[in-house]
């Protein structure tokens, strides 16, 4: 496992001794550090099209439509014909977040959900494939008849998105291909809201049976929110079940509001609080919220600038670790906050999977402080049950610069890890 951030590695664990076994591409739970993540499997598309293309097809400009698998296929290989498709990118909102995860831990992960049991040249499984790192171990997926999920944005001349979404298979998950042992060895389950909407199809009981295997082997779980209108639809839902299983709620700033009622970030990761351990809030040019519990009695006060908005001093002991709210004594909510990275991008070139990126981050110090706990039990680093390895600032600053290099490229999945030495830092930083 590749730790997040400066390290030093020497210190902290035995590499002199030799690895008893060949390294394997499948996950083995007794010995490996990985998460495990169960998504929706889909693919996006992305072209260039005419308004006329649109009426053509009877397409409403500006909005998500979902259309049936036959449409969505005239419309793909009318796209294929027109050579009007710029890219393909493997899509999934926790599809992209372990892959992040992969990449920047240079570590194995799992993904749950469907793909086709047949794989032609150019299919979405093929383009899926294609775009997930390879320590993405994808022997637990369910072989199904038809295709995973297809999303095609089409762009047109003004710039408007209008979306064609694809369901396929995508939903066909069932709830016998939940690895009960492979869930139980991991060091953070994760997942997203969307199968929730999912009425009727299996993939939603599977979700539930995931979630209560997860919890029954108290393996932390991570729950990403989808998008405002699904939050919106599916409010009490979301709320009973993240109050029943989750640990850690991940969310933009939007989705916050429609699940607590408050704009304010902190306003609404303070009413987060109430129902899960720990809440990441992305405000994209405002920066991002990391909001959770550590014990009074392990609480540090940050060296950081104290800063106040809504809350007064909220950032003050910013230097904790994160805590499950009931390993604490005398639970304190703490609150941290960010700038984006370098001021931002000078030019986006693409918000989506930007939060993704920053998950990926946070999962990415939740293994790796599971990982120092079996191979240094006794650190003092374990002397309590902490939920990361880094505190609320430092995942902040960890998930700040993967969400920079989702913005300044093209596709929603890294494509390489971070540079091993950063230019925008000063040199003494690497001379500690």
């Amino acid at each position: 496992m590749k730790f997040p951030g400066l390290r030093k590695i020497k210190h902290y664990f035995p590499v002199s001794q030799p690895k008893p076994q060949l390294p394997s591409f499948e996950v083995r739970p007794e010995l490996d550090t990985y998460i495990v993540g169960l998504d929706q499997t889909i693919v996006d598309v992305v072209a260039s099209v005419s308004d006329e293309f649109l009426a053509k097809h009877n397409i409403p400009k500006g909005l998500s439509n979902l259309v049936a698998h036959e449409k969505a296929n005239e419309i793909y290989h009318e796209l294929v014909v027109e050579q009007a498709i710029s890219d393909h990118f493997a899509g999934g909102t926790i599809g992209n977040t372990i892959h992040n995860y992969s990449v920047l831990a240079d570590d194995k992960s799992v993904l749950l959900g469907v793909m086709s049991a047949n794989i032609a040249l150019g299919s979405p499984a093929y383009h899926y494939v294609c775009h997930t790192s390879s320590k993405v171990d994808m022997n637990r997926l369910q072989g199904v008849a038809g295709d995973i999920g297809r999303g095609i944005t089409m762009i047109t001349p003004d710039g408007e998105r209008t979306f064609v979404i694809d369901p396929s298979d995508m939903d066909q998950l069932a709830p016998e291909y939940i690895p009960t042992d492979i869930i139980a060895g991991a060091a953070a389950f994760v997942v997203s809201a969307y199968p929730l909407r999912a009425t009727d199809q299996p993939i939603q009981q599977a979700m539930l049976k995931a979630l209560s295997d997860a919890s029954e082997q108290q393996v932390p779980v991570v729950m990403s929110l989808g998008t405002r209108h699904l939050v919106e639809e599916n409010r009490e839902q979301i709320i009973e079940n993240v109050s029943k299983y989750v640990n850690v709620l991940a969310m933009n700033e939007l989705e916050a509001e429609a699940l607590t009622g408050f704009a304010d970030p902190l306003r609404a990761a303070q009413a987060a609080l109430e129902i899960t351990d720990m809440v990441l809030i992305t405000a994209g040019a405002e920066g991002l919220y990391l909001c959770g519990y550590t014990d009074e009695s392990m609480k540090r006060e940050s060296s950081n600038p104290i800063k106040s908005a809504s809350l007064a001093d909220f950032n003050r002991f910013e230097f904790s670790r994160p805590m499950l709210r009931q390993n604490c004594q005398a639970p304190l909510k703490v609150y941290s906050h960010i700038d984006p990275y370098l001021g931002g991008p000078e030019r986006i070139k693409n918000t989506n999977g930007a939060g993704d990126g920053a998950l990926a981050a946070i999962l990415h110090d939740m293994a790796a402080n599971h990982y120092h706990k079996q191979v240094q039990p006794l650190s003092s680093k374990h002397e309590e049950s902490y939920l990361a390895y880094s505190s609320f600032a430092q995942l902040c600053k960890y998930a700040n610069r993967v969400s920079y290099e989702i913005l300044v490229q093209n596709a929603p999945r890294l494509s390489k890890g971070l540079p091993e030495r950063e230019d925008s830092l000063e040199e003494a930083y690497w001379e500690r």
